[in-house]
């Protein structure tokens, strides 16, 4: 099963280039392939009916259906029913690069520097590629319960590829993002459905607004109607971590704004956000942190007037 907070923690440390996208319609008894895919692609079906084939599995090519391909796949498409196939395509890089910890990190991601025309992408391409990228979080077949706003972000995309300039090329990326964004949340929303999903946004919100107060997992699971061990599970399939974890990452965040933002004494801040223990605190903070308080506030502080 996929892990919604584990996907958006690898997609946080991604950064994105679009190759270029369109839209590809295919008549009935159109087929492609088999062939091996060279690119890192997303293709999302918009009308129409198939199957596709990954790698030697068959999946159904619907409405709603979202597929996420890697370099190396072998694929082969058809199209069935009466109606044409329609469906979008994107291709894209990414490499990795993220702040933690006070650093940027980066990582190598074996760029592909070969690239294709676009009509490869829509009607398929025998090729190979020897060069290697790190796991997309992404792969396979994914069944969209709401995808009409991942349709107009296609046709955005579409509209916006074809035009130039840094600006066209910034847009390209945020809407590419809002594409991801709203995959990982329409995927979560399937973990955790209807009410469910209602009341853990409300002790979610309830954190936010109170996380100075002291705050158990009794509280919060009678908050939601539940016990405190199905809230527990609950809330982890929904966000990727316990309540206390995430409480406390609130309370960290927040605890790092005061320190270097404000001229209070560490028991102050510790009494702010929740903790009566100066020490306490101090051990959390550097735990989750990486560094001690006292550390963090001399890094991150801008430098006195003089």
């Amino acid at each position: 099963m996929i892990k919604p907070g584990e996907v958006m923690r690898a997609l946080n440390k991604m950064n994105f280039h679009i190759q270029f996208s369109g839209h590809a319609r295919h008549d009935p008894g159109w087929s492609s392939g088999p062939f091996t895919h060279r690119f890192h692609s997303l293709w999302l079906i918009a009308n129409g009916k198939g199957t596709f084939m990954l790698d030697g599995t068959a999946y159904t090519a619907e409405l709603g259906k979202l597929f996420v391909i890697a370099p190396g796949t072998v694929i082969a498409r058809r199209a069935e029913g009466d109606t044409p196939l329609e469906f979008f395509f994107i291709r894209f890089q990414y490499t990795i690069s993220y702040y933690e910890d006070g650093q940027w990190l980066t990582e190598d991601n074996g760029r592909n520097e070969d690239v294709h025309q676009a009509n490869a992408e829509g009607a398929g391409h025998d090729a190979t590629s020897g060069h290697s990228v790190p796991t997309f979080p992404l792969s396979g077949c994914y069944s969209i319960q709401n995808p009409l706003p991942l349709l107009h972000y296609g046709e955005q995309l579409c509209s916006l590829t074809k035009r130039r300039g840094q600006i066209m090329l910034m847009r390209q990326r945020i809407l590419f993002l809002d594409m991801l964004i709203h995959t990982v949340s329409d995927l979560r929303s399937q973990i955790v459905t209807g009410h469910t999903n209602t009341v853990i946004e409300k002790t979610i919100d309830y954190m936010v607004h109170h996380y100075h107060e002291s705050i158990s997992v009794e509280e919060l699971s009678h908050m939601a109607g539940l016990s405190p061990s199905h809230y527990s599970r609950l809330f982890k399939k929904y966000t990727g971590y316990s309540p206390i974890h995430y409480l406390t990452q609130i309370r960290m965040d927040r605890a790092k704004e005061l320190l270097v933002l404000s001229d209070y004494k560490l028991k102050a801040i510790a009494q702010s956000i929740g903790y009566s223990d100066e020490l306490y605190f101090s051990r959390l903070f550097k735990k989750n942190v990486g560094s001690a308080p006292s550390q963090y506030a001399l890094q991150h502080k801008a430098a006195p007037k003089p």
